[in-house]
């Protein structure tokens, strides 16, 4: 594909100037037709030109570092687009792989750049020409943020405003869009990739990006202020119990401790606030899992990141437009129960599947597990108690409180605390009823003992000194007895050391 159109467009071109969609572009271009003749540079005499190189204003990009662009950057690249897309031989784009659609598109820009006589330097071309082939071929502004491996959560708040959450703490990303048409355009074609909408007729959409994180819309009239899209980001590599003792979210101890939890077997529950990092402990504690054993994952949006070679991951589906077809999670998890699970892990309870998934946790499907919302252990029992009852289900409290006792071992509390830091604050288990109170005891607990200069806080994991959880008998069933007397001796020495 030559890099500017001819100067007399061939015949079969004009029978292309109807909509056309690029495969694997995402693009679709109303009623565009081939581009005409790039139109003649006039000629000026020497003393012209000579004063329209001394006014640069109207053309030049002011020299500002990446983040902090000017109104005139967003007028070049507006009319660099404009002229890009009038120039763009659809047909044959739309045949090229990625990155030599890529290319060609670079080439093109160029020629463009050289003919509007547009001052700019390398590097402010260089960052021209990425931001316009992320437009054409990406997620636009969005892209530079989705390579960064360090930002946990972006928060577009309309097309001018866009947060990010790095090390826990929300800052100004620096990035704006064209405006709230390009910002849905980008918001349409995430959710599309993965068989949903977003539009006025279904404002509010949960999707996911093809690395697995998690994506959030709600598209005007809900939002005032343009589209509201909120990503929540995944590393490329993932995170192991290992990689959270050395950022200090746990002790090697503690971290030997939910490593033998995982694998023999007990029924989990990770209790956390928004963004204290339930799923990414959720994930590391299904590193555990046998990978001989079928495990089925139940999720609004995937994100569960499973290494195990016999996984079924299952998503809900919202309901289509005449409000027929929705599969809510419990109906999920209903079907689980009819596919020969072994373990059936949900991404996070917050309905009534919370019933199914302790009736299941008690019916032979040992080492599930789930997250779900709560500050605090004791919280989060409280809450499964209540989503059981919103569900509709006309059971005693004590009935209740006794299924929970039944079903869940192990509560797994992460928590984000006020300077960004993220801490497994309590490992604590379900030891029974006494009357109508469910009775647990930790295992583990983060204590916090004040804060540096910097305002960081200072604390420590703590061992309760509990020498036989209950689950002991099920770690001597798997052989792990030696192994977690050995975990729970060194938390005692280590605390005896840490007293003396």
């Amino acid at each position: 594909m030559p890099g500017m159109p001819p100067a007399a467009p061939a015949p079969q071109q004009h029978a292309a100037a109807q909509a056309q969609t690029i495969p694997g572009l995402d693009v679709a271009i109303p009623g565009i037709a081939p581009a005409q003749p790039a139109p003649a540079v006039p000629t000026a005499n020497p003393q012209e030109q000579q004063l329209q190189r001394q006014q640069p204003a109207q053309a030049k990009l002011a020299s500002k570092p990446r983040g902090t662009r000017s109104e005139n950057y967003y007028d070049i690249k507006t009319t660099i687009f404009n002229a890009l897309i009038d120039a763009i031989d659809l047909t044959q784009l739309g045949q090229l792989d990625r990155d030599a659609a890529r290319d060609e598109i670079r080439d093109i820009v160029n020629e463009i750049i050289s003919l509007k006589d547009v001052a700019l330097s390398i590097a402010e071309q260089e960052e021209l020409l990425q931001d316009i082939c992320n437009d054409v071929l990406g997620y636009g502004p969005l892209e530079p943020l989705l390579a960064r491996d360090d930002i946990a959560d972006i928060m577009v708040n309309g097309a001018n405003m866009c947060f990010i959450e790095v090390n826990g703490k929300v800052m100004d990303a620096g990035i704006r869009f064209r405006d709230n048409a390009q910002l849905l355009n980008i918001c349409q074609r995430i959710v599309s990739q993965v068989g949903r909408r977003v539009d006025e007729a279904s404002p509010i959409c949960d999707a996911r990006l093809l690395d697995g994180s998690r994506v959030n819309v709600i598209a005007p009239p809900l939002a005032i202020d343009g589209a509201a899209l909120t990503i929540r980001k995944f590393r490329k590599d993932r995170l192991k119990l290992d990689d959270l003792v050395s950022f200090g979210s746990v002790t090697k101890e503690g971290a030997e401790l939910l490593k033998i939890i995982g694998r023999v077997r007990c029924n989990v529950l990770v209790s956390g606030g928004t963004g204290s990092g339930k799923t990414t402990l959720l994930n590391c504690l299904t590193g555990y899992v046998d990978e001989d054993e079928r495990v089925i994952t139940c999720e609004d949006a995937a994100e569960l990141q499973l290494q195990q070679p016999h996984v079924v991951r299952l998503e809900t589906r919202p309901p289509n437009l005449e409000g027929e077809g929705e599969i809510t999670m419990r109906d999920l998890v209903k079907n689980c129960l009819r596919m020969r699970p072994e373990r059936i892990i949900v991404g996070e309870v917050r309905g009534p599947e919370a019933f199914d998934l302790l009736q299941a946790m008690n019916t032979g499907h040992d080492g599930s597990m789930g997250t779900l919302h709560a500050n605090s252990p004791r919280e989060a029992l409280s809450r499964l108690e209540s989503m059981i009852t919103m569900g509709g289900f006309s059971l005693p409290s004590k009935t209740i409180k006794e299924m929970i006792t039944g079903s869940i071992d192990v509560i797994v509390q992460a928590s984000r605390l006020r300077d960004g830091s993220r801490r497994i604050t309590h490992v604590t288990e379900v030891v029974g009823m006494e009357g109508d109170v469910i009775i647990t005891q930790d295992l583990f607990v983060y204590e916090i003992t004040g804060e540096d200069a910097n305002g960081k806080i200072i604390g420590r994991h703590r061992s309760t000194g509990i020498a036989r959880p209950n689950f002991w008998d099920r770690a001597r069933y798997y052989g792990e007895e030696a192994h977690l007397a050995k975990a729970l001796e060194d938390a005692e020495v280590a605390e005896e050391e840490y007293r003396g």
